[in-house]
């Protein structure tokens, strides 16, 4: 009897266990600065929040998990790869690179990183969308067209997902940037989304 028990006990365990591993949902994993975590917003009114119930409303089964750090630069975006390795997400959306161009970083060494993320995640299989972004008009035009440009060569490099803009939806919408001028608004963070959200799928499955 004992042993019919424990059989029985094994039975159930699987039984149970089954359909809860089979609902897990594959992981969006939003990686990026401030933009991501949402400075100056509550978590549900950042960006990754909003692409969550994007996709829920639209019949998409994953999760979206927020991974941004604020002040975080590409070197810090290198320095997390392992964490976001271990979470085997199916897609990575990579947003860095404001910060190292607002502190004046060196664009050789924003682009190393960036590669060096993107080569990580692609060697795990890892699907990538990578989101550009600009800098204020005041760093001067030469310097912006040379900063957005790294996102371009990298993004051509790997042959990945990309939005050149991650602003492109904001400009010259009311209510969308916080007094600082650098980050969204919740209205703000729901465009981002929309924005994200075609090529996004592109990536995903139903």
């Amino acid at each position: 009897m004992d042993v019919r028990r424990r059989l029985l006990v094994a039975f159930l365990f699987v039984a149970v266990a089954l359909p809860l591993v089979a609902a897990e949902r594959p992981l969006v994993v939003c990686f990026g600065d401030s933009i991501t975590a949402g400075y100056g917003v509550t978590a549900s009114q950042a960006y990754p929040a909003a692409l969550q119930r994007d996709l829920d409303r639209l019949g998409y089964r994953y999760a979206v998990v927020n991974r941004g750090t604020s002040g975080a630069t590409t070197k810090d975006a290198v320095a997390s790869l392992p964490a976001i390795v271990r979470m085997h997400p199916a897609v990575v959306i990579v947003e860095f690179g404001g910060n190292d161009g607002l502190r004046g970083q060196p664009l050789e060494l924003m682009r190393h990183n960036l590669d060096t993320v993107v080569t990580a995640l692609e060697r795990e299989h890892i699907k990538v969308l990578l989101a550009g972004i600009t800098l204020p008009p005041n760093y001067g035009a030469d310097y912006i067209q040379q900063f957005s440009q790294v996102y371009r060569d990298v993004a051509a490099a790997h042959r990945v997902a990309f939005i050149p803009m991650l602003y492109q939806g904001l400009v010259r919408v009311p209510d969308t940037i916080q007094a600082d001028g650098i980050h969204p608004t919740a209205k703000g963070a729901e465009i981002i989304a929309t924005t994200l959200l075609p090529t996004l799928k592109t990536l995903l499955q139903k």
